[in-house]
């Protein structure tokens, strides 16, 4: 398969749906898989660390999984925040409707599953989290932070997690460069070879940073 899952809208590879058994949000869930998407197996070690490093999301509002892929952050985070709505954003077809499918099995109902393009220009977020697509190529992954982490609300955060091998510190610095008014960028996390990256957007007057999670 390669990197067909990063680039394909509608992946060429058999579709294999399989079921598994994953832990989100606390809970034993069985969920939905496919050939062509990233990680069909398991949840991956990156998604696990971000789950495993970043604060319960704000009670309501609109959150953002960029790059949501079969969909265990956007699971996580709409049972976690049942009030809020969640946007699971892939350019990948048969990842999204893996999302509604599990969204829909698993009785959750505050889940939009939709192509970058179909999330109205207005929609602002409480919250990003993102297992971003590395091997897009920089050029792809920066045009991709570019447009989102702009559109966090006021005193909200955006998480990332990133291998340390596949440029996670440099990739800092480029953020830190590139959002130097009005945001922060800090490392909040390290774990098996991952680094959780942490956005801020303030507000006026600036606000403070919270704690890191240890």
């Amino acid at each position: 398969m390669g990197s067909e899952h990063y680039f394909s809208a509608s992946p060429s590879s058999p579709e294999q749906l399989r079921r598994i058994r994953v832990t989100l949000a606390g809970r034993e869930l069985e969920v939905v898989t496919a050939g062509g998407v990233f990680s069909p197996d398991h949840v991956d070690v990156g998604t696990s660390v971000l789950l495993a490093n970043t604060p319960p999301p704000p009670a309501g509002g609109n959150f953002l999984d960029l790059g949501c892929g079969w969909g265990p952050i956007s699971l996580s985070l709409a049972l976690a925040s049942p009030h809020a709505t969640v946007w699971a954003v892939d350019v990948n077809e048969r990842a999204l409707d893996l999302v509604r499918r599990n969204a829909e099995s698993l009785g959750i109902t505050n889940i939009n599953a939709v192509r970058p393009e179909d999330v109205p220009d207005d929609v602002s977020f409480r919250t990003i989290r993102s297992n971003p697509p590395i091997r897009v190529g920089k050029n792809e992954l920066h045009g991709m932070l570019e447009h989102w982490i702009p559109r966090l609300s006021e005193r909200s955060d955006g998480w990332f997690v990133v291998q340390r091998n596949l440029g996670s510190d440099s990739l800092q610095r480029w953020l830190a460069a590139t959002f130097p008014t009005g945001y922060s960028v800090q490392r909040a996390a390290t774990a098996k070879g991952f680094r959780v990256l942490r956005v801020r957007k303030h507000g006026s007057p600036p606000s403070e940073l919270i704690d890191v999670v240890p």
